[in-house]
């Protein structure tokens, strides 16, 4: 008798430990926006890598799971209009184009400010990205819009000339007017009679088949993408260099009510978010040209002596650049020494050195 009731007790007991739910899986919701279609590189790896690598992670612990609502192309914000989106909390995660944003976030310019020294994605996103980790700068930039800084994003190796007209030197785009997206429209000013038209990525194919632009400034995977040799069949590959222009930001609000797993899962993926774009940019660089060339567009190389004669022609942009954050009370000719720095460690040296007055 009293064995059975010790058996009794214990199946008693297993069967209420049986009974007690695990502990709830927290299920949180996240808008991320962008203007951009799902087609642009950055906007279909966020959802092809970033978000089910955050999945992934979160899943080791099953601790929470996000439930992802995906607006792209123009559905809440246009492209220009992701920064106060995000500000105003119109999305919780979003990849704003920092292009766009010079008065704001104007030290986000700082490797659009140092043409013809990097044409590698990979080293400038991590020296950009390591520089705002370094210096409060750009991390305060966006704190001021109600933003968490997250990570840089590089999705081009290089920007190019594509023309809709024949050329074969620098000095043929004289007097031309070319489309570009933002600080880079200041390369211009080392061509003469040059003029630059501002617009979107997704603006420029119309701006050029309509001759409000006779060129644009972009890069060979976004031409392949938007079917740029349709309209431009002429690239003048000058190796301008690679520029940061995507940072992936967070709603300050909104991460503030954020669990700190789920932080750490988001900062820490959106580095390696920040690398495996770069490393498709530069993958894809070759590809993208050689459908160019194959959808009927020719690609003439600017000599080493033209693009030396364009840089020295061009403003010192980068000293124009640090002096305004010098103004603003932060140490910008400390921040480009230390970019320049860290890209002459990785084995770049650029046709002209910025960093001298």
């Amino acid at each position: 008798m009293k064995n059975w009731t010790r058996r009794t007790l214990m199946g008693a007991a297993l069967a209420t430990m049986t009974t007690i739910p695990a502990a709830a899986q927290e299920t949180i919701s996240a808008v991320v926006i962008d203007g951009y279609p799902d087609r642009a590189l950055w906007v279909k790896e966020f959802t092809n890598f970033f978000i089910p690598e955050v999945d992934r992670r979160l899943a080791e612990t099953g601790n929470y799971v996000m439930d992802w609502q995906e607006n792209y192309g123009g559905s809440i914000v246009k492209p220009k209009g992701v920064l106060e989106g995000i500000e105003l909390g119109l999305g919780d995660i979003g990849i704003v184009t920092t292009i766009f944003h010079s008065s704001k976030l104007p030290s986000q310019g700082l490797s659009a400010v140092t043409p013809f020294v990097s044409s590698d994605a990979r080293a400038v996103a991590q020296a950009v990205d390591e520089i705002a980790r370094e210096f409060p700068a750009m991390q305060n930039e966006f704190a001021a819009q109600n933003q968490v800084y997250l990570a840089t994003g590089v999705v081009l190796n290089s920007y190019q000339m594509f023309s809709t007209q024949e050329v074969a030197s620098v000095s043929d785009l004289e007097g031309f007017k070319v489309a570009g997206a933002g600080m880079n429209l200041r390369y211009l000013e080392g061509i003469q009679d040059a003029a630059g038209v501002r617009g979107g990525l997704t603006d420029f194919y119309n701006m050029m088949q309509t001759g409000l632009a006779d060129a644009g400034m972009l890069w060979p995977e976004a031409a392949a993408t938007f079917k740029i040799s349709e309209v431009a069949p002429y690239m003048l590959r000058a190796d301008l260099g690679a520029v940061n222009s995507k940072t992936v930001t967070v709603n300050q609000d909104y991460w503030d009510n954020l669990p700190d797993e789920v932080k750490d899962v988001l900062q820490a993926v959106a580095i390696d978010y920040r690398d495996h774009l770069a490393g498709i940019a530069m993958d894809r660089a070759t590809a993208a040209e050689e459908a160019y060339v194959a959808a009927g567009g020719t690609i003439v190389d600017v000599s080493d002596a033209d693009r030396a004669a364009w840089a020295a022609a061009m403003p010192n942009i980068a000293q124009e650049w640090a002096a305004t954050l010098n103004d603003n009370g932060e140490p910008g000719t400390e921040m480009l020494a230390a970019y320049l720095g860290k890209l002459e460690a990785a084995g770049f040296v650029g046709v002209r050195d910025w960093a001298q007055p």
